[in-house]
Formats: C-alpha cells, sequence, structure tokens
C-alpha cells in the first residue's frame, strides 16, 4: 500500500486559492486552438525564443533527380543538418541517408508523381500517414499549385492530408508552387496563401517578393516561410532573407542557396544569424566570409596532417 499523504494537515497546505491557474497561450501564429501534439510538433519546428525557424530544403530530387549539390546527401548534406532547426526531405532520403541519432525535426515531402519532363501541377499524395507516423515526423507538407493545370486535384491533395493529419496530430505545410507561365506578385501570393490557410493548412512556404510581400503575410492567418529559390549570390540571398523576416515572415526553407553555395555550412550560419538574431544582411555576409575562412583553414590543415 501507498504511503498516505501525511506531509502536512490538511490545513496547513497551500493551494494558492487567490491566483487563477497560468494558462499560457501559443507563440506561433493562428495555432493557439491547436491540440496539445500539434503545438508540440510545432515548438520542434519553430524556435520558442524566437517563432522562426531555417528549414533546410533537400526535397528537390523527387521531381528533378540528383540537383547539383544533392548528388550525394550522405557526404554533402549530412554534415549540415546539425545546423538547421528543422529538415524538408522525402521518406526515401530520411530512411536511407539520415542517421536514425539526429533529432532535428522532420517535414516530410508527401506529394509526387509527374517528373520535371511533365506537367508537374498533376501530383497526387504519395506517402501514407502512417508511415509519416512510423517516421515520427513534426509535418507533411506537398505543393499546392494555385493556378495550375491541376489546381483543384492539388487542392484536395491539401485537404485530405490536413484531414489525416489532424487525425493523428501532424501539422500540414502547403507549399505555393509556381507555373513557368505565372506572375510571381503579391496579388498572386495573396490568393494562393489564403486559399492554403482558408482550407487547413498550418504553415505556408512561399516565394518573396519585393513589392507587396508584407501584404501577403499579414493577410495569412499561419506563418509563412519564405522559399529560397534558385541559386543567388549570397548577398543577395540574405538580403531577401533579411527583407521577407522583416515583412512578417515566420522563417525560411532554402535549399540551392544554401548547399549550392561556395561554403554551404557558413551560408547555415549567416542565414541561421538573420533569422534568429535579425542580423543585417552585410553583418550576415561578414560572419559568412569569417566562418568561410576558417572552414577553408581547417580544410587546408587537414589535407597537411
Amino acid at each position: 500500500m501507498p504511503e498516505a499523504d501525511i506531509v502536512k494537515p490538511s490545513k496547513d497546505k497551500n493551494y494558492y486559492e487567490h491566483i487563477p491557474m497560468i494558462s499560457p497561450g501559443f507563440f506561433l501564429r493562428g495555432a493557439g486552438s491547436l491540440d496539445w501534439g500539434m503545438k508540440n510538433r510545432l515548438a520542434r519546428i519553430f524556435n520558442p525564443t524566437t517563432g522562426r525557424t531555417v528549414m533546410l530544403a533537400i526535397d528537390h530530387g523527387y521531381f528533378q533527380g540528383p540537383t547539383t549539390g544533392l548528388e550525394r546527401i550522405d557526404l554533402n548534406i549530412v554534415p549540415l543538418m546539425p545546423l538547421a532547426d528543422a529538415l524538408m526531405l522525402t521518406r526515401g532520403i530520411l530512411r536511407t541517408t539520415v542517421p536514425p541519432a539526429l533529432t532535428k525535426p522532420i517535414v516530410l515531402r508527401c506529394s509526387g508523381g509527374p517528373s520535371i519532363l511533365k506537367e508537374l501541377s498533376n501530383e497526387e499524395l504519395a506517402v501514407d500517414i502512417e508511415d509519416a507516423v512510423r517516421l515520427n515526423v513534426s509535418a507533411v507538407t506537398l505543393q499546392v499549385f494555385i493556378g495550375g493545370e491541376y489546381e483543384t486535384r492539388s487542392v484536395h491533395n491539401m485537404t485530405r492530408l490536413v484531414d489525416m493529419g489532424l487525425r493523428l496530430g501532424i501539422p500540414t505545410m502547403a507549399v505555393t508552387a509556381v507555373g513557368k507561365a505565372m506572375t510571381r506578385d503579391a496579388q498572386y501570393f495573396r490568393l494562393a496563401c489564403r486559399i492554403c490557410a482558408e482550407l487547413g493548412a498550418h504553415i505556408v512556404k512561399t516565394y518573396y517578393v519585393p513589392e507587396g510581400f508584407e501584404t501577403v503575410t499579414a493577410s495569412c492567418p499561419v506563418p509563412i516561410v519564405m522559399a529560397g529559390g534558385k541559386k543567388l549570390p549570397e548577398l543577395e540571398a540574405l538580403t531577401m532573407a533579411w527583407n521577407a523576416i522583416q515583412q512578417g515572415a515566420a522563417g525560411v526553407d532554402m535549399g540551392r542557396n544554401i548547399f549550392q553555395s561556395d561554403a554551404p555550412e557558413a551560408m547555415m550560419q549567416a542565414i541561421a544569424g538573420v533569422v534568429h538574431k535579425n542580423l543585417k544582411p552585410k553583418e550576415a555576409l561578414d560572419l559568412y566570409e569569417t566562418v568561410k575562412a576558417r572552414e577553408a583553414q581547417k580544410s587546408k590543415a587537414r589535407g597537411q596532417a
């Protein structure tokens, strides 16, 4: 029999009757009414101190094969993973290449179908939600092609994934995909991001536009994460990230601008400085150059050893 609670007489216990119980809110936009498990997973992806994230996107191979910089993920990308807040990738790479001891949250690519040779909007869901559970992922993600040939299919893919994730406490990130013939402007992204949020996405990944991006983030009731897009010179990429963060983005999800950089580790640290420490672009570039030089010196020393 367990011992009775006789440390103090009942009259001497302190129940703080006059102090209301603290009911903490949640730091992330639009997530206050979600279940505990959803919030916990989101808090792994987004730093609770800053409310922001640096995702490393390496899922490009699901439609374009061994992308430049991703030819050997085990050699070139795995060393970068500890520097990211979260990883966006496919289940094939997760199972074959990511060390199981890595504790970074996983945002799992769940759509697929056409290759770069076909109409990309003709996607289907390509992962069962039970497999996402087996892989212990923190979120699931897919493309949504607003204005694309198969727009309705991609929207229904998203709503099905949202429904499956809600049943199991896994948030969904929608990625606004832009076709070759589409105009990339604030009007389009306001439309695309708002549709995704209205239909249940918990995070939206979208592209930065230099005019009106703040209206995109302001009109979307869930966090927006900026897509890195095509490879840019380092200062331009850092400036784009800075502008996006200052205009309301809750982080970045970068791929090419990190793994195709001359110094990917240095670029990871510089981007993290912009996102989490509000480093200005030139300050972040100085950090990039410092880390790049240090890593080059280490590599040279290893070669001489």
